[in-house]
């Protein structure tokens, strides 16, 4: 490549995620098999890469689940693809653990409008990372993560030093090691999935690297904070028939009671899961239910424990 006087196309050469992939040089040569086959091999890589950073994402989850103990938020922040798989994990945590929309929320650089139109160029303005997280109020108790596949987006950076300012949790995910993001994060995650099959686009391995990693940190955050026994959702919001039959299911395989009773008991406990498999299996009302789930921080787990104890 001829010497360039950009420093941003030399930076941009020196990412990972931005150089050419020896794997896929002649992909534009393969038959519609041979392409799908390079890009499967390809995603096989991704795996690897977040096994590396396992470490790092479980010291994310220790800091977003002692934020959201002290009663802040987890917040999202990217441009792009970056900021989709934000919106993605942020909106499914409503109805499949049961929280608040407010407690996990996502924001894109362009507003909602550049989830389903590409509004490239807003990424480039740092001020706007920072003033987003102010119109939301951003307090000390929340916890920031900033998504960017280069590492260098401009407008995240803007936003993690905001927070970090204001004393709110920081977390940086990309896909390049020793980014620029990275030094504006109390925990910096960085699954580096080499160059993409098409050289630069980062909604590839790198986007399937980022999804891989909100997934867990969400999930495992969650689970932390009682949303799950065992592996049942027991806080999932049955707002539609397929959600209320997942829950009447789920009570019917914990309990071992019928179809009928499972319904039934669903509808006694205003068709709050977790309520309705404690009511079953220690056997009291609804009230009681709610006090002792309460008293167990909303840990079904533990509220049994502390029953099976007592009796």
């Amino acid at each position: 490549m001829a010497q360039s006087n950009n420093p941003l196309i030399d930076h941009l050469k020196s990412l990972i995620s931005e150089s050419q992939n020896p794997a896929s040089l002649a992909i534009d040569l393969e038959d519609s098999l041979g392409i799908v086959s390079i890009i499967n091999e390809q995603d096989h890589q991704v795996s690897q890469a977040i096994t590396d950073e396992l470490p790092n994402i479980a010291r994310a989850v220790d800091r977003i689940v002692a934020q959201l103990q002290a009663g802040g938020r987890l917040i999202y922040i990217g441009a792009g693809t970056s900021g989709r798989m934000g919106v993605l994990d942020a909106v499914e945590c409503v109805p499949t653990f049961g929280v608040d929309e407010d407690l996990v929320t996502a924001i894109m650089a362009g507003g909602k409008q550049a989830m389903f139109r590409a509004q490239e160029g807003t990424e480039d303005n740092a001020d706007a990372g920072a003033m987003d997280l102010q119109n939301i109020k951003l307090t000390a108790t929340d916890v920031v993560v900033g998504i960017a596949a280069s590492g260098r987006t401009p407008y995240v950076i803007g936003a993690l030093k905001y927070a970090r300012q204001l004393g709110a949790a920081t977390i940086a995910v990309s896909c390049n090691p020793d980014s620029a993001i990275s030094q504006h994060a109390d925990v910096a995650i960085a699954p580096v999935v080499g160059p993409e099959v098409i050289t630069g686009s980062t909604r590839m391995k790198a986007g399937t690297a980022q999804k891989l990693v909100l997934n867990m940190l969400s999930t495992a955050s969650m689970i932390k904070l009682g949303k799950t026994y065992h592996n049942y959702m027991v806080d999932v919001k049955t707002t539609n028939d397929k959600l209320l039959a997942r829950g009447t299911r789920m009570v019917m395989e914990i309990t071992g009671v019928s179809q009928q009773q499972a319904e039934q008991t669903l509808v006694q406990a205003d068709h709050s899961v977790k309520t309705a498999l404690y009511m079953i299996l220690a056997g009291v009302d609804k009230t009681q239910a709610e006090a002792d789930l309460s008293a167990a921080d909303g840990f079904l787990r533990r509220a049994l424990q502390t029953w099976q104890s007592q009796s």
